[in-house]
Parts: C-alpha cells; sequence; structure tokens
C-alpha cells in the first residue's frame, strides 16, 4: 500500500528558510520518480521540483536557485529545502509518485506560510 507523508511546514518571515520532508511508505523512494507540488488559494496545483529514480532533477522557475530537492534512500525520503521564501511561496505543499504514466500518489499536503 503505497503512502507518502508530508512533514516540516510551518511558518516563517520571508527571507527565511523551511525544510520539508517526504517519506515513503510501501514503496522504495529511490527507485522512484518524486514531485512536489504546491497549491495556493484560488491558484491552480504548481509543479515545483521533481526528482527522478535515475537523480535527475528539475526546477520550475519559479523556485530555481532557491530550492533545493534532495534525496536520502536510507531514510526513504525526499526533502525539500526553500530558502529565501517570499510570500508567493505560500502554498499547501504535496509529495507525490506514481506506478504508472500519472502521479497518482499525493500525500496529505503540508502548509507553508510565507509573511
Amino acid at each position: 500500500h503505497v503512502q507518502l507523508v508530508e512533514s516540516g511546514g510551518g511558518s516563517v518571515q520571508a527571507g527565511g528558510s523551511l525544510r520539508v520532508s517526504c517519506t515513503g511508505l510501501g514503496f522504495t523512494v529511490g527507485d522512484s520518480d518524486i514531485n512536489w507540488y504546491r497549491k495556493a488559494p484560488g491558484q491552480t496545483c504548481e509543479l515545483v521540483p521533481s526528482i527522478r529514480s535515475d537523480g535527475t532533477i528539475s526546477y520550475s522557475d519559479s523556485v530555481k536557485g532557491r530550492f533545493t530537492i534532495s534525496r536520502d534512500n536510507a531514510k526513504n525520503t525526499v526533502y525539500l529545502q526553500m530558502n529565501s521564501l517570499r510570500s508567493e511561496d505560500t502554498a499547501l505543499y504535496y509529495c507525490a509518485t506514481r506506478d504508472g504514466a500519472a502521479y497518482n500518489y499525493w500525500g496529505q499536503g503540508t502548509q507553508v506560510t510565507v509573511s
């Protein structure tokens, strides 16, 4: 049974940093493609960074240079380090994985608020 559990969100002032985590249950994170998405009120869901099973990483232009995605296979966890946070980064952050073409496994989300 595949599950993803996000944690580490919270409130921070603009310019600050936060690290959110995505722990996989029932599957191996290191063998999987993992995406981080965010959803702000009134906005569409945005793909933020992704990390592929082969280690390929990509970032959206909105977070490039500020956010870093990484993976700890021993902990079966993917991290999203967010620096130089801005008010527009305020959103519910989700991680997701897939077992086919679609990212059909999602976590419950963790709230990040930047004031």
